[in-house]
């Protein structure tokens, strides 16, 4: 008697990503080229070094940027939904708007000018936390800050040097304060 075996199998596989965040690094990176001529002009060598920054390097870096001074004056914002996006400008910013002003919900006050400790190991972060009085009911999807602009909520001036959203949007409500650190990591 002859026996036929069948086997089957199915496989189905899935991923999904819900509201996920931007992923974005930040390195300084350059590289030095050198060239030795002899007396008459001729090339004897060329040369090309990759660097290396130091920690000091990125400190200086970070406290010149996120220092209130050289850069200009330095805000944070609330933003609401919408994901960021590398391309965005404080004056273009498509799939978000600011919230406070125009789009609600609102808060006591400009946007809020965040104080830095030093820089340490290549990372600076706010020395306090920038708290947000909330006047009305709306969402919160985020922070942004803006570097040289205007402490005016929904200004378009200055240069946006990031923002960045909550795992999910926040409803808030009048009465409530939303207290935010920042810190930025030089890789």
């Amino acid at each position: 008697m002859t026996m036929d075996k069948i086997t089957a199998v199915d496989k189905i596989e899935a991923a999904c990503s819900y509201n996920t965040q931007p992923s974005d690094e930040m390195g300084i990176h350059g590289t030095y080229h050198a060239v030795c001529r002899d007396k008459d002009g001729n090339i004897k060598w060329e040369a090309g070094i990759e660097n290396l920054v130091t920690t000091v390097g990125k400190n200086l870096t970070l406290d010149t940027i996120l220092g209130n001074s050289a850069a200009g004056a330095i805000v944070m914002g609330l933003k609401g939904a919408g994901t960021p996006s590398a391309g965005d400008t404080q004056a273009s910013h498509a799939t978000w708007n600011e919230v406070g002003l125009a789009f609600p919900p609102t808060y006591s006050g400009n946007r809020k000018t965040p104080s830095f400790s030093a820089a340490s190991g290549g990372s600076k972060t706010t020395s306090s936390v920038v708290t947000f009085n909330i006047t009305s009911t709306g969402t919160v999807a985020g922070c942004f800050i803006n570097i040289g602009g205007s402490a005016t909520i929904d200004n378009t001036t200055g240069t946006l040097f990031s923002a960045g959203d909550f795992s999910s949007s926040k409803a808030v409500v009048s009465g409530d304060t939303i207290a935010v650190t920042y810190t930025a990591t030089l890789t």
